[in-house]
């Protein structure tokens, strides 16, 4: 099995209570003397008390086009990146060129060299560490990114692989656009960067404290790729949020999840820790109604949305590095789930 060595979030210095960011954000998606009654109501029904963003929220005003908003993107990115990555490798006791695999995975900016390969001579890793850079996956990707390192420790036990995940949310949202969309993702999103630390089965750590991973199991809906995206343009990456992913949660993604329980002869009874990424109010509680949850299975995930937001990828590790903090009894079931572009969602069975 793949045991989860570390794992690491980073988050950007300026902090904000949900009611400081409100009229400011309206200022940049709302023409002048426009009515805010929606986006207020946004705001104050997104559950999020505090966020983290990667710039001061004044100088957003001044991100005049995608290039620069871009530019911010890779400059934060890579020293919150660092931040992450060296965080985790230390808490794992392990060393820069100890890495064997990067996965880096970001949806909210671009580069060529890639933000790995920035990373890589900065931070010490070794010239023939393999990479893999991935974009698209969204929300998702820190749950398909860790699925992912157990598919390739499978095959190299003896190796160790990180996943790093880098989303600046708040640098994607639309100047001027006061569709639903850009509204309900200026009220529900932060940003941050997190890196998880994991080792094959030959160079596993002794702690019987840290989770290992059991199985994966990935998911594409039919039909359902208009749902969640981006629309991208000159200005750049403009979001796609549709009022129909909670029923798609509702009426597909319970019978699915109970199914991979059921291949290791498990129930939803049986997941003594929920690792849920909190895409929002209405999407964590179709999650809770479709698998009859008790009503504190998803603190955690209540928590994380309530303190940062939604990171998009790093939210579900950020909420596994809590439930690492509390220590689960050796012996508990886990599972971690996040959803995304597709529409499509990953599940990871956990064990401690």
């Amino acid at each position: 099995m793949t045991t989860i060595a570390a794992v690491r979030t980073a988050l950007p210095p300026h902090r904000y209570a949900q009611e400081d960011l409100t009229e400011p954000i309206g200022d940049l998606c709302l023409p002048p003397g426009a009515d805010r009654t929606v986006l207020r109501r946004l705001h104050a029904s997104a559950g999020v008390c505090t966020r983290h963003l990667a710039l001061p929220i004044e100088r957003y005003a001044g991100l005049g086009d995608f290039g620069q908003s871009n530019d911010a993107w890779l400059a934060a990115g890579l020293d919150l990146g660092e931040e992450a990555l060296t965080g985790a490798l230390e808490e794992a006791g392990l060393t820069p060129a100890d890495v064997d695999l990067l996965v880096c995975a970001s949806i909210t900016g671009i580069a060529a060299p890639s933000l790995d390969a920035q990373l890589a001579g900065r931070v010490g890793l070794r010239p023939d560490v393999k990479r893999l850079p991935v974009f698209g996956l969204g929300c998702v990707a820190g749950a398909a990114g860790l699925a992912r390192l157990h598919d390739y420790l499978r095959g190299h036990p003896d190796d160790t692989a990180v996943l790093l995940t880098v989303e600046l949310c708040s640098l994607t949202l639309q100047r001027r656009d006061d569709s639903r969309a850009n509204l309900v993702a200026g009220a529900l999103f932060g940003d941050g960067a997190a890196a998880l630390v994991a080792r094959g089965s030959g160079s596993a750590p002794s702690d019987a404290a840290v989770p290992s991973v059991v199985a994966t199991r990935s998911r594409l809906y039919p039909d359902t790729g208009q749902l969640l995206g981006w629309s991208v343009g000159a200005s750049g990456f403009r979001v796609v949020i549709d009022a129909g992913v909670p029923g798609v949660v509702r009426d597909h993604f319970g019978r699915h999840l109970r199914a991979f329980l059921a291949e290791h002869g498990l129930t939803t009874d049986d997941i003594g820790t929920w690792v849920c990424h909190p895409g929002g109010p209405k999407v964590l509680a179709a999650v809770s109604d479709t698998l009859g949850l008790p009503a504190n299975a998803l603190d955690t995930a209540w928590d994380s949305l309530a303190t940062v937001g939604n990171i998009s990828s790093v939210s579900v590790l950020h909420i596994l590095q809590n439930t690492r903090e509390s220590r689960p009894e050796p012996g508990t079931w886990g599972l971690l789930l996040a959803m995304g572009p597709g529409f499509c969602s990953e599940l990871v069975l956990l064990r401690w």
